[in-house]
């Protein structure tokens, strides 16, 4: 159904409205955000980037926070103006950004479950002969034994705790395997 005419209003350009606050305003709240949590919560919108840090005690010019001295003037030459400190409002800030770097820095490489799986069964079929894990038809990469040995020690170096029970377990299987050779060849039986 068509439209009524003269229902559409023309866009009349307004003269009123102040263009560069307008655009001020919009470029203020499209502005980036802050990836840092204990900064982006401190955060004041109505205070400029050099205020909220300093506030927070952080420098936002490196290069003016810890001035360079300069070696060849005499001292007696220097009038040494400090500037006052500005008060840190928000110290709190500082100090969550402190622990958060003391923390020990978390492992996030990991070893592919393929490689874990090559290296469990060449070690189960071949114990430390290197040779024969080369010549084993799993090795499907052809690796040298130098190979074989450098995945088997980086195995080793990321999971220990697991590369310990997991020698352990073949221990005792082996050490159960022996004594029922045994117990079926007659040493044991008394008759």
């Amino acid at each position: 159904m068509p439209k009524a005419k003269g229902k559409t209003r023309r866009q009349k350009f307004g003269y009123n409205v102040n263009r560069k606050r307008l655009n001020r305003n919009a470029r203020r709240k499209a502005a980036p955000r802050i990836e840092c949590s204990h900064i982006r919560h401190a955060w004041d919108h109505a205070k400029s980037v050099r205020q909220n840090l300093a506030e927070m005690g952080l420098a936002m010019d490196p290069n003016k926070a810890v001035p360079l001295r300069k070696r060849k003037v005499k001292a007696m030459d220097i009038d040494v103006e400090e500037r006052p400190k500005e008060l840190v409002r928000k110290p709190y800030v500082l100090n969550d950004l402190e622990a958060e770097a003391s923390l020990p820095e978390k492992k996030g490489n990991t070893l592919s479950r393929d490689l874990i799986d090559y290296v469990r069964y060449m070690v189960e079929n071949h114990g430390e002969d290197y040779k024969a894990m080369a010549r084993d038809e799993k090795n499907y990469y052809q690796d040298t034994p130098k190979q074989i040995r450098n995945k088997i020690n980086v195995y080793k170096r990321f999971y220990p705790v697991e590369w310990q029970a997991f020698i352990d377990s073949l221990q005792k299987n082996k050490m159960e395997v022996e004594w029922s050779i045994r117990h079926i060849s007659g040493e044991y039986c008394h008759g």
